[in-house]
């Protein structure tokens, strides 16, 4: 095996355990309803989050994407997964974006979209909330699509030796690489800030 530069796959790691617990009155319906197009930019924004080992533990990351152009408007990244790595997304994606209007927020009906700080900030964006039925990954298959490229583009076969290191790497990956560069073929094969930049000389 050395000779050939062969070696054993190591066994899978176990998958970080899920602590938080959901808030009943917070779950949503699935407003979403897998129409992962939209008319206009802010409109609908799907989100979710990933988990990618490193030496130091798991590093958790959170995107928001919207789906006009398939960009990744908003992103966190933290050692936990809590209400704040969602909410961090969000705002940053708030931040980026300018205040959004009649927006569609669509999440899984995690213990993080569904907490009591991420909910009042819905509220007061005046943000519409969708969420994907329990057990059906396909309800935000967009958002999933997209980790999972990263996944095997960046962290497939190597792992990271510190937090530090993923998180200069997601960054890499999504603001050198996915949004600038990726092309989609449901964008006619540009990347999104292609996209984006066509449709606003249009």
């Amino acid at each position: 095996m050395r000779a050939n530069a062969l070696r054993a796959r190591p066994r899978r790691r176990a998958l970080p355990a899920v602590t938080g617990e959901r808030s009943l009155p917070a779950l949503a319906p699935n407003v979403l309803d897998r129409q992962f197009t939209a008319t206009a930019p802010n409109q609908k924004w799907a989100a979710d989050s990933t988990y990618i080992w490193t030496h130091e533990g798991w590093l958790y990351v959170a995107a928001v994407l919207d789906l006009l152009w398939r960009r990744v408007v908003g992103w966190s990244m933290d050692a936990s997964i809590t209400a704040q790595l969602a909410t961090a997304a969000l705002t940053m994606a708030v931040w980026r974006r300018g205040d959004p209007q009649a927006l569609l927020h669509h999440s899984d009906r995690g213990s993080q979209c569904t907490s009591e700080a991420f909910q009042r900030l819905l509220h007061e964006l005046g943000t519409h909330c969708g969420m994907s039925r329990s057990g059906n990954v396909r309800d935000n298959s967009d958002v999933a699509s997209f980790f999972s490229s990263l996944k095997t583009e960046r962290t497939a076969r190597k792992t990271h030796l510190t937090r530090n290191h993923a998180r200069a790497d997601m960054f890499d990956r999504i603001e050198r690489g996915s949004n600038p560069f990726r092309r989609h073929s449901t964008l006619g094969n540009v990347s999104p800030v292609d996209f984006e930049r066509m449709a606003a000389v249009a």
